[in-house]
């Protein structure tokens, strides 16, 4: 949720990640409200939490579950019409973002409002129980309602979302032997990956609790032995760790997310370093001199032609003695014995049989005569 609302501070937010910050929202509240009440209940064999949390525990947590179901069928058009006009994401306005995802939790309340009306708390013995105790006048409205419950939070938005997805897969195969941004189809095609991994998570996971859930209430209407209770705890904490695999299932199949998750990770883990002061130019921190290059590294510097001044060499480093062979003379460094033939040429006359360049005498005799 963290990366999400992150990455829509920087830029435009998308109808995709609205979507997802919005079952990372229901995640969430499923984690943070649900999940340690229903901990905490089956702890003891009787109701210890008192009647408010009694009274909302079970509609709250079919409602994030429904908000879930519904936000994933959206998703998955939204994932077909990202494939067919990747532009068309970036035109959609925030409002019309809002709207969708305060569609999906009003949908999804609507659908669990028996969940919040009928749940109440009853004394059996010596102990309190939470279950539901629904009126005579509204049985038979209930029994139409658990029979289509089921269909309207489960199957029909997952079934809507694998036949998008089926779509998508075939646009995809189509669009892969087009010239096109192939940087968009490695994207899209990223993006479709990941939205029906988190689609086919839920329902693998969710599928358990269902089965239970029908099972109860059929033998609830029929007489028939209700469902083991071993096999009721599981369902219900297999259908609660879909919040955390959720998240998984985002960062293992996004880069996109796991870079941003890295980067919003380091914000928290790297320390701020002081400031340091500019050193000076004789500091011992001071920047350095560009290295040598190797074929000069390691020899003392040349004496330069023309008789100019040397540095006088460190008392703590020996003077090495030159190549001629090495590659440094190579690099137009004057050789000791060339070096002796300029001096001779400018302080004595030039000798005339050892005269390399005899014409420049005889030039300069002819202007003499």
């Amino acid at each position: 949720m963290a990366v999400l609302v992150n990455n829509a501070l920087k830029s435009k937010l998308t109808l995709i990640n609205g979507l997802i910050l919005n079952l990372a929202l229901a995640d969430g509240l499923v984690l943070a409200f649900a999940a340690p009440f229903k901990g905490a209940s089956y702890t003891r064999a009787g109701w210890m939490l008192g009647w408010f949390v009694c009274k909302t525990c079970d509609g709250f947590l079919n409602s994030c579950m429904a908000a879930k179901s519904f936000t994933i069928a959206v998703m998955a058009k939204s994932c077909y019409r990202y494939v067919s006009n990747p532009s068309k994401q970036v035109s959609i306005r925030q409002r019309a973002i809002l709207t969708a995802l305060l569609f999906t939790w009003l949908s999804a309340c609507l659908v669990s409002l028996p969940h919040w009306m009928f749940t109440t708390l009853q004394r059996e013995g010596d102990r309190l129980v939470c279950t539901q105790a629904v009126p005579a006048s509204a049985r038979d409205a209930m029994a139409v309602y658990v029979k289509a419950y089921p269909l309207v939070a489960y199957c029909a938005p997952l079934s809507f979302a694998l036949l998008y997805f089926w779509r998508v897969y075939g646009r995809c195969q189509r669009r892969g032997s087009r010239t096109q941004n192939l940087r968009t189809q490695i994207r899209s095609r990223q993006l479709t990956v990941m939205l029906f991994s988190l689609t086919v998570t839920t329902a693998i996971m969710w599928l358990p609790q269902w089965v239970s859930w029908v099972w109860a209430h059929h033998a609830a209407e029929k007489g028939g032995p209700p469902p083991p209770p071993l096999f009721v705890l599981s369902s219900q904490l297999l259908m609660l760790s879909i919040s955390l695999v959720n998240p998984l299932v985002v960062l293992a199949l996004s880069d996109e997310f796991r870079d941003g998750y890295s980067g919003f990770w380091r914000r928290f883990t790297l320390r701020k370093h002081p400031a340091k002061s500019k050193p000076g130019p004789h500091a011992p921190t001071a920047p350095k001199s560009p290295c040598p290059r190797p074929e000069t590294a390691g020899h003392p510097p040349a004496h330069v032609a023309g008789g100019a001044e040397q540095p006088e060499p460190d008392e703590d480093t020996e003077p090495q003695p030159m190549n001629p062979d090495s590659p440094a003379n190579k690099d137009g460094t004057a050789l000791p014995d060339l070096e002796q033939f300029w001096q001779e040429r400018e302080t004595g006359p030039p000798n005339v049989d050892s005269d390399p360049t005899p014409w420049e005498h005889e030039n300069q005799a002819k202007v003499n005569q």
